[in-house]
């Protein structure tokens, strides 16, 4: 008992783990006491439902609180998705365009780092750049573009590439992909997002989405990542085809990758959506669920806690796909982390997500507060730059901007109806490497 006369953490799961399935109070009994759940074990948990899922997510928390304690962590940053246009064709992706498309853009340098100034101007700390695969793209387009944010914003973190943009970029260039990984550090990026692992299954990824890079591949770009030292989140897109056998297989290979290299810095399971993705809407892909269920979103957060989380402490909701309401109640269900402002986001928007572009950080706090949590302003890389035990007497840059005034940051909507903006085919030769000192044009796409 506690000093009010309540039971312990340890004595309430003791007792609610009775009242599980005993195939579900042994598996959470393993995890708890620091055991490694199996494949068999992880794709038995997504499946609870009832008072199982209810003491699953109770486990979940627990070991959050061991793992990483109470505090609540978000970042202040900004995404440019600076172009939509792009060679592949995936199922899931409503945000892509052909070339040929009326509705493909492509941002222009200045307007790349004028966001990015904006966004610094406004308490952000990081940019995260993603965007399509443009046809005939200059490879060192993006070694160039992490230079200019860099330049004119020496603060700036670049979280940016993911793997399927770093082998696009590298097989432009005609280099490895080692070299290209290395010029993006000699050019400042601070991270890459672990994003294109979707399932991380070739026969599943080729249903859903052929042509995109493979697990090897993926794999390939994480690890040498890895041992060139740029660090990279970890994700998961799950709620459509795949089965819960995969999406503890995907579990595990995280896990053992983060054994053997180290440089994994957050896990962020990230929910279809559904409604204007064309293997759903299109019926491009039989079988396709309309996103997963509430239950099944409590059910990833939980067991990827209990998979995963003695490798990568850090588990991060995903606001935009779920709503501020559902992350917040996945605080309690093995999350430790908010995610960050955006302040612009596209590819969800595109796919029909409905939460918005923007939440301010005194909204975040706000949310971690009310959830029992302290809040903390972190760095890309979770280092700690603010713990907020009290909301601060001055707002943030970014708490003064008002329903009105964040128009100005345009939305996705928007962004594919601007003439200034529009993606023309024409553009240089990919395998060219800029001079020192030279820049590679970014105004390939602008008229």
């Amino acid at each position: 008992m506690n000093g009010l006369g309540f039971p312990t953490l340890d004595a309430t799961l003791e007792r609610a783990l009775g009242l599980c399935q005993p195939s579900v109070a042994h598996s959470l009994d393993r995890a708890l006491s620091g055991h490694d759940l199996s494949v068999d074990e992880g794709a038995a948990l997504f499946e609870a439902r009832g008072m199982d899922l209810h003491v699953l997510a109770l486990a979940a928390d627990a070991l959050r609180h061991q793992q990483v304690g109470d505090v609540v962590t978000y970042v202040v940053n900004r995404n440019i998705n600076f172009t939509n246009v792009c060679v592949k064709r995936c199922g899931f992706c409503a945000f892509s365009r052909d070339y040929r498309d009326g509705e493909g853009y492509f941002l222009p340098a200045e307007e790349i780092v004028r966001r990015a100034k904006e966004a610094w101007e406004l308490g952000a700390t990081e940019v995260c750049v993603q965007a399509g695969l443009p046809p005939r793209m200059p490879g060192w387009l993006y070694v160039d573009l992490c230079r200019a944010i860099t330049t004119a914003v020496p603060g700036m973190h670049v979280h940016g590439f993911s793997p399927e943009e770093v082998l696009y970029g590298a097989r432009r260039a005609h280099v490895s992909i080692r070299e290209y990984l290395e010029a993006l550090k000699e050019a400042g990026v601070g991270s890459l997002p672990g994003t294109s692992a979707e399932i991380l299954d070739d026969r599943l990824r080729e249903r859903i989405s052929p042509g995109r890079i493979k697990v090897a591949q993926w794999l390939e770009v994480i690890k040498t990542a890895h041992r060139v030292g740029i660090p990279t989140t970890s994700t998961i897109m799950y709620g459509h085809v795949e089965t819960a056998h995969q999406r503890a297989a995907h579990l595990a290979l995280l896990r053992d990758l983060q054994r053997e290299t180290g440089g994994i810095t957050e896990f962020v399971p990230l929910a279809f959506v559904h409604s204007e993705a064309p293997m759903f809407a299109k019926h491009f892909v039989e079988g396709v669920a309309a996103g997963p269920s509430g239950d099944a979103i409590v059910a990833m957060y939980a067991v990827s806690r209990l998979m995963v989380g003695r490798a990568i402490p850090n588990l991060q909701v995903s606001w935009v796909k779920q709503g501020v309401q559902l992350a917040q109640h996945l605080l309690s269900a093995g999350a430790n982390d908010f995610g960050g402002t955006l302040i612009n986001e596209s590819i969800s928007t595109a796919a029909g997500a409905g939460h918005g572009q923007l939440v301010r950080p005194g909204e975040l706090r706000r949310l971690i507060r009310d959830a029992g949590r302290v809040p903390a302003e972190r760095t890309t890389t979770y280092g700690i730059r603010r713990i907020f035990h009290e909301e601060p007497a001055e707002p943030d840059p970014l708490d003064t901007i008002d329903a009105v005034a964040a128009e100005r940051f345009g939305s996705y909507h928007q962004l594919v109806k601007m003439d200034a903006y529009r993606f023309v085919a024409a553009q240089p030769n990919g395998h060219e490497r800029p001079k020192a000192g030279v820049p590679v044009a970014l105004q390939l796409a602008r008229e």
